[in-house]
């Protein structure tokens, strides 16, 4: 309860008016009691004092009565006095007492009066009357005393008495009362405003508070929709205005950091090096897709120990310090992964693994280096076989000339075949780099076949093959978009190798179709076939199923890494299609338009 500002504010104000209240009542009544104590003193002055010039004779005569002894005539005189004295049988008296032992002789209260005084029992140990014994005058009088007092020594010759005046502060007793009851309800009425004013107050700053307080809750949950109305040009207001100012940055702040962790988030869902955080103890914090994929196992039901324990101790890595890593390799089935640990932080502990992905980059080493050895086998030997019958023809002059013609014919036939080679390499490079600018322009699909059957016509008919035409029976071939240069390149590649893997006396079909915005090209064999075993790596450069066949026939083994390359550039596909019996079926899918192509794309 206690805790509200606004119940401090009600406290703070409460304490406020009785402190002031209890300090001037304080302040007030001890002025009066000062007061009522100086004007004592004062008229007592005017009557005793020697200042006073008419009060000489009046001390003489005092002076005189006592030589002689007579208490009564002391009485008289100063009951002369006593207007001037301010004397009051209820509240001021004044006694006539012996010098010596501080008797009661007269007075104006009687002797039981005084005998209820509370100095009468131990008067000789009053100050004033101490002060009154000496022969001096008494008249000092403590502000905290019940009491107020005047000792004045009347002495002459041998006698010697003390008139003694006792005022016992009932008047500023009752003045003091009276002070202190307005004192009170003054206090009273203070608190009762001080409370109002406190009321008062907290709408004025303790709502806006509030309103700063529900705004900072609404922020802390995320709501930034609503700014809170500045109603003043105060502290509170300025306060208020920058409580807004601050939300819309805070908002600003927060959405630029989630568009950056939605950011992060998305490449590390999609990335495709693989990503493993784990906690001090080995536990999986977080992981992407690609490791769970890479490492052929859901990554977040195991830890450090049981996925990369056996590369590198948890404890090393994190002995680690920043830069400093682990790598290694870790090879998953068929996969080749690069491997690499590292501390997450100095402090906190915890590691990271990443994983990389080199299957594809070995292979294409092992292709490139396959490659350069296919290069260089196709290349020597020809070169071989240049030198050897050059050498041949230089060395031994009685060649005859039938035998000379023949090694020329050979050596022309070498020179041709690395011819082709290098051709067909250069055309491979310049599909490659994507300096093999492709001739877009529109015609029939069943002429540029028809051109190409009537092309091979004559390499069928000298190996006694059929050539079967399919594509003129019931559909009608549309007019498709390509260069119609490099698609008869690519057929002629297709239905070339089909005659020349298909043993004498075969089949050759041609087929060609429609289906939906595509269009379908076949080639069918009756021929060798293709081994399962190779069916993957048919479009690869120099491969061939039967190479010591495959050079016999003059093949390079590039011409269907070229059609392949032509056609992917065509936004099509090439593939071996599934075929009945003996042989091989080769499908060629290519878009009619490729503008549609390249809109989808």
């Amino acid at each position: 309860m206690f805790r509200s500002l606004h119940m401090k504010l009600v406290l703070i104000m409460l304490l406020l008016i009785t402190s002031l209240m209890t300090i001037v009542g304080a302040f007030m009544m001890t002025s009066i009691t000062a007061f009522y104590i100086d004007e004592f003193y004062q008229q007592m002055e005017s009557v005793f004092g020697d200042s006073n010039p008419a009060n000489i004779p009046f001390v003489a005569s005092l002076r005189s009565w006592a030589e002689e002894e007579n208490v009564p005539k002391l009485q008289e005189m100063i009951e002369a006095k006593a207007g001037d004295l301010g004397l009051n049988a209820n509240i001021r008296n004044y006694y006539i007492l012996d010098g010596r032992t501080g008797a009661y002789l007269a007075g104006s209260d009687g002797e039981d009066a005084f005998a209820r005084l509370p100095v009468s029992q131990n008067l000789l140990t009053v100050r004033n009357s101490i002060a009154a014994g000496g022969s001096a005058v008494g008249d000092q009088s403590d502000i905290a005393a019940s009491y107020m007092d005047l000792a004045i020594p009347i002495t002459s010759g041998s006698s010697a008495y003390i008139i003694y005046i006792y005022d016992n502060r009932d008047t500023v007793t009752d003045l003091n009362g009276q002070l202190f009851v307005i004192i009170l309800q003054a206090l009273l009425v203070g608190l009762l405003i001080s409370v109002l004013l406190s009321f008062l107050l907290s709408k004025t700053m303790i709502i806006p508070i509030e309103r700063l307080t529900e705004g900072a809750e609404r922020v802390a949950a995320g709501d930034f929709s609503s700014a809170i109305a500045v109603e003043s040009t105060d502290e509170i207001g300025i306060l208020t205005t920058t409580f807004n100012d601050m939300a819309e940055v805070l908002q600003d702040t927060l959405e630029a950091v989630e568009n950056e962790r939605n950011k992060l988030d998305t490449l590390f869902l999609h990335m495709t090096d693989g990503v493993v955080s784990f906690a001090g103890d080995g536990a999986v914090l977080t992981n992407n897709p690609a490791a769970s994929r890479m490492l052929g196992r859901e990554v977040a039901f195991y830890d450090y120990e049981a996925l990369f324990g056996q590369q590198a101790p948890l404890q090393k890595v994190l002995s680690l310090q920043r830069p400093d890593f682990v790598s290694g390799e870790l090879n998953v089935g068929e996969r080749i992964l690069e491997l690499y640990l590292a501390p997450v932080s100095d402090e906190e502990g915890g590691a990271m693994a990443v994983l990389h992905d080199v299957t594809a980059q070995r292979k294409n080493d092992e292709m490139r280096k396959e490659f350069v050895a296919n290069v260089s086998h196709e290349l020597r030997t020809p070169l071989t076989n240049v030198r050897s019958y050059a050498e041949t023809l230089r060395d031994d002059a009685e060649i005859p000339r039938d035998m000379v013609d023949s090694f020329l014919d050979i050596i022309i036939s070498e020179t041709d075949r690395m011819t082709r080679i290098v051709q067909d390499l250069l055309t491979l490079s310049r599909l490659d780099s994507g300096m093999a600018d492709l001739r877009m322009s529109r015609f029939p699909l069943a002429v540029a076949i028809e051109s190409v059957c009537r092309a091979v016509e004559l390499d069928a008919q000298n190996h006694s093959h059929t050539l079967v035409r399919k594509y003129g029976s019931g559909v009608m071939l549309p007019v498709i978009t390509g260069d119609r240069s490099r698609l008869e390149q690519v057929m002629m590649n297709v239905v070339g190798n089909a005659i020349k893997y298909t043993p004498d006396g075969g089949t050759i079909s041609v087929d060609a179709g429609v289906t939906g915005k595509n269009v379908w090209i076949e080639v069918s064999d009756t021929g060798i076939g293709i081994p399962a075993k190779d069916r993957e790596r048919i479009f690869d450069r120099f491969y061939r199923v039967d190479k010591a066949r495959s050079r016999e026939k003059g093949g390079t083994g590039l011409g269907l890494s070229i059609a392949k390359e032509i056609v992917l550039r065509h936004h099509g596909t090439i593939s071996l299609a599934s075929h009945d019996g003996p042989g091989c079926t080769v499908r060629i899918v290519l878009p009619i338009r490729q503008e549609e192509v390249r809109h989808e794309e």
